[in-house]
């Protein structure tokens, strides 16, 4: 791609899309991505980028082989359902995604996006009887108006409101905040919302523990409990699903992201049988045109067939335990004290002390040959999350990339 071409993409952002986001892109250098596969991504300079962002899609690194297959089959054959007639790949793919979520979540609806399963989720609580939302600080569930109206941070809250009514936050991680704020509310009205780790507050893990309480807390007061996993799902915590870490069942479980491959967008509710019986009674009561579309459909099934048959859930697991380990050392070493890592499998959060610095490490990194990403409800966490397929060349290049990035920083 020529440099007049690059212009020409830069001007048509500003003039199409968003001229903030054309600033941005200058702001890492301007480039245009053109090609990715495994976890490289190519730009228009014929720079090559190790992806270690991407906000959680690529668990299976870019354009997986069994993905890929599974989508190129379904385009030659019905890409698009006509919503009237049954539909295969949809049945497929709800048995394949009900195979690998905690016992008794059989029931799914599909949409395309975390925010519309989140969405659902609402909608599903309330006809459940559940009309008071609670939802964690600095949860992130996505900016639709009801999405919106549960993540918790004010500074993409209040350019919108006013958003939805009765929905209340509490600190993230404490059993006993939640277990004041149930007591206030008649049981068995009241929709519980959260993460199994904050992604987006900057990867914060809550103590051992503290998901059994809060399932044990909703059973107690007969509330409804989301786990948001949109971004934790799928092997990202070197496990199934953050649920899994501690044996826990929502009632509502959550996924995306990393559901359609990185090659296809998907998202889904799944649900137990009790909780989704609002949706079996009445079909029309929550739709969308394109949920469960078959190809995203044949995505899903790529995508949880490459996890299984790559074992990217015990890789996640492992290669998270060796990163983590390399760069907290790594850290200590350049930025003592202020610098702090943290992280589950390969959701990995460096928070560091002064403002600003995390950015620019995130500029660092990319100039160094290293995608990273910012954290939306932290401005001073740099988020890494790499693919479950990265081998020991390309870890050695993340680490020498970091070291690298955290010296020139430093100076």
């Amino acid at each position: 791609m020529s440099l007049s071409t690059v212009d020409s993409v830069l001007a048509r952002y500003r003039r199409h899309l968003s001229s903030g986001r054309a600033s941005l892109g200058e702001m890492f250098g301007g480039d245009v991505e053109v090609f990715a596969s495994g976890a490289w991504v190519r730009t228009s300079s014929g720079r090559e980028l190790l992806n270690c962002g991407g906000y959680g899609v690529f668990i299976t690194g870019a354009r997986h082989p069994r993905v890929l297959a599974e989508v190129r089959a379904q385009l030659d054959r019905n890409p698009v359902a006509t919503r009237l007639l049954l539909e295969p790949q949809a049945a497929l793919a709800a048995e394949a995604l009900a195979s690998v979520t905690p016992p008794g979540l059989d029931r799914v609806h599909f949409a395309c996006s975390g925010t519309e399963a989140v969405e659902a989720a609402l909608k599903l609580a309330r006809a459940n009887g559940r009309r008071h939302v609670v939802g964690t600080v600095n949860g992130y569930h996505g900016k639709t108006l009801g999405s919106l109206s549960v993540t918790g941070r004010p500074l993409f809250q209040n350019p919108f409101r006013p958003l939805l009514p009765d929905v209340s936050h509490v600190p993230y991680g404490s059993a006993d905040a939640l277990a004041q704020e149930l007591a206030g509310h008649a049981d068995g009205t009241v929709c519980v919302l959260l993460e199994p780790v904050q992604g987006e507050a900057g990867v914060i893990v809550p103590p051992a523990g503290y998901l059994r309480e809060v399932a044990g807390l909703c059973r107690r007061h007969g509330a409804f409990l989301v786990l948001d996993e949109v971004q934790t799902g799928l092997g990202r915590l070197g496990a199934w699903w953050g649920a899994d870490r501690e044996g826990v069942v929502p009632d509502v479980l959550l996924a995306g992201k990393a559901l359609g491959g990185g090659v296809v967008p998907v998202s889904a509710l799944v649900a137990t049988d009790e909780a989704f019986a609002p949706f079996d009674r009445d079909p029309f009561i929550h739709t969308s045109t394109f949920s469960g579309a078959p190809l995203g459909m044949a995505a899903v099934r790529g995508a949880i067939a490459a996890i299984q048959e790559d074992d990217l859930v015990t890789r996640a697991d492992r290669l998270g335990r060796q990163l983590r380990d390399s760069l907290g050392s790594l850290l200590r070493d350049v930025f003592g004290d202020l610098a702090v890592l943290r992280g589950v499998g390969l959701l990995i959060g460096i928070e560091l002390a002064v403002d600003g610095l995390a950015g620019e490490l995130l500029l660092e990194l990319m100039a160094g040959g290293v995608i990273a990403n910012h954290s939306l409800n932290s401005d001073r966490v740099l988020r890494l999350t790499p693919p479950a397929v990265l081998d020991e060349r390309e870890v050695g290049f993340l680490l020498d990339a970091f070291d690298g990035a955290a010296r020139a920083v430093l100076r």
